[in-house]
């Protein structure tokens, strides 16, 4: 029997592991703490903690500080869920008082007329900077699902780079830039990332906006698609490029930097 527990990712929790939790916890005083953030919630459909007898209302915070994302890349990803974030108990995540430690390049965001352009310029992003001095490692390159990766793979192949697929073990490798599913970047970190194939009706996925029965189904399929894009892009520190063939996901505007020229077309 454990008298505390500490647990991490608690956004992903479902109903059977906070009940779980919740009898560890028993009646006592602090016997459990929880960190995540709702905005990387991806895995599962948000449900009342409260109802299971966890009940954080009142007594959480928000952590202010960012030690792992640039203030460019945080500021953008940001852009894609608002100014705050809220559960189905009322526990709201104000994100604009959020810092970051660390300054760097403007997250480049374009649209291309097709899968060849795209590829190209992915390919010659990657490649220049690898010149620049990133070492394979530190690239991951990222699509909405598995029927994308091989845009990924081939842009990855312009630019002359060994590359290793992700599975479910996601095990990166030394020497390889890493290439796999948005799902998979979940707990990554990269110098630089590429999210590319951000076309319409691939994210949001189309199949799961067909599949929808109501209207508030189809809220949670845009929060947890736009997650997704989120999850993705602060895999990044340093360098970030997101690119989709027009038309483009209709996400990309809302990720592009306010006040600037919006998402940039190759005409």
């Amino acid at each position: 029997m454990f008298d505390f527990a500490v647990v991490d990712e608690a956004q992903d929790f479902g109903v059977a592991h906070v009940r779980f939790l919740a009898a560890l916890g028993g009646d006592r005083p602090n016997a459990l703490f929880f960190a995540g953030d709702l905005g990387q919630r991806i895995f599962q459909q948000p449900f009342s903690w409260k109802a299971l007898g966890v009940d954080v209302r009142g007594r959480s915070r928000t952590l202010r500080v960012n030690y792992r994302t640039s203030h460019q890349i945080r500021t953008q990803a940001d852009r894609l869920l608002g100014p705050a974030v809220t559960d189905v108990d009322g526990n709201r995540e104000d994100r604009g008082a959020t810092v970051s430690v660390f300054n760097g390049p403007v997250p480049t965001v374009r649209a291309l007329k097709s899968e060849a352009d795209e590829i190209k310029a992915v390919g010659s992003w990657i490649a220049a900077q690898a010149k620049a001095g990133m070492a394979p490692h530190e690239f991951g390159v990222f699509v909405r699902s598995e029927a994308q990766l091989d845009r990924a793979t081939t842009a990855v192949k312009e630019a002359g780079i060994a590359f290793k697929v992700l599975d479910e073990h996601v095990e990166t490798a030394s020497g390889h830039i890493s290439v796999g599913t948005m799902h998979l970047a979940k707990g990554l970190e990269f110098r630089a990332v590429a999210v590319i194939a951000c076309d319409d009706e691939v994210i949001p996925l189309q199949e799961r906006i067909e599949a929808i029965g109501d209207d508030a189904d189809l809220q949670e399929v845009y929060d947890t698609e736009r997650h997704l894009l989120y999850v993705a892009c602060t895999r990044a520190r340093d360098h970030l490029l997101v690119t989709g063939v027009s038309p483009v996901s209709e996400f990309l505007d809302d990720l592009a930097e306010a006040g600037g020229p919006g998402v940039g077309r190759q005409l």
